[in-house]
């Protein structure tokens, strides 16, 4: 599946390219920034996820949790490519400033949409410069899941009013972070493994 979806975005040849092959100075900069990048985010919605809860949107805790736990996998696939690559991953992770649920979805969605048409094409595009597969794979990983946290964001803050109770399930594909209301498939849409290896969060 994964070879489906990066054929559509690479040039001939290019999927698998082992790391290290060629100069890869650039990619090593961008994944330490969006290892940086994940790793406050990880944090970040964990917080927003408690500022929920105190303020009775339980649903929108339970999608702060998925979404904390989809960047702490993004953080851990772009550090494995950080080592295959023979450096370590480095990050300074702030204290998240929480504010209220509103305002911290706004905040997300404004993350959010910065990675999936900035951030996150710019490191591909980059990484297809430089011939390194595994950091193109783990950048798509990311700008896919990025994308649908945009959407099921807006829709969160569309909806806020509505949104307050009990908590919600939301699973997150183990491999890949992406993040599904519903398992109705039998493989992850973004990574191609078996729906079974998506975790419950609420």
């Amino acid at each position: 599946m994964i070879s489906a979806i990066l054929s559509c975005i690479l040039p001939a040849g290019l999927i698998g390219t082992a790391v290290g092959t060629l100069p890869t100075h650039k990619t090593l900069e961008n994944l330490q920034t969006a290892f940086e990048g994940e790793s406050n985010a990880h944090a970040r919605y964990a917080a927003f996820a408690a500022a929920a809860e105190a303020e009775g949107f339980g649903q929108v805790a339970s999608l702060f949790r998925a979404t904390s736990r989809a960047e702490e996998i993004h953080a851990a696939n772009h550090a494995r490519v950080i080592r295959q690559m023979g450096a370590e991953p480095k990050a300074v992770v702030q204290a998240p400033d929480v504010k209220s649920t509103r305002e911290n979805l706004q905040t997300a969605i404004n993350g959010e949409v910065y990675e999936r048409d900035t951030m996150y094409p710019a490191f591909v595009d980059e990484a297809k410069g430089e011939k390194n597969g595994a950091a193109i794979k783990t950048f798509v990983y990311a700008l896919k899941t990025e994308t649908e946290h945009a959407r099921l964001f807006t829709e969160a803050l569309k909806n806020l009013d509505s949104l307050r109770g009990a908590s919600k399930q939301y699973f997150v594909c183990s491999h890949c972070g992406y993040t599904v209301e519903k398992l109705n498939f039998l493989t992850c849409i973004v990574c191609g493994h078996a729906k079974e290896d998506y975790i419950p969060v609420s």
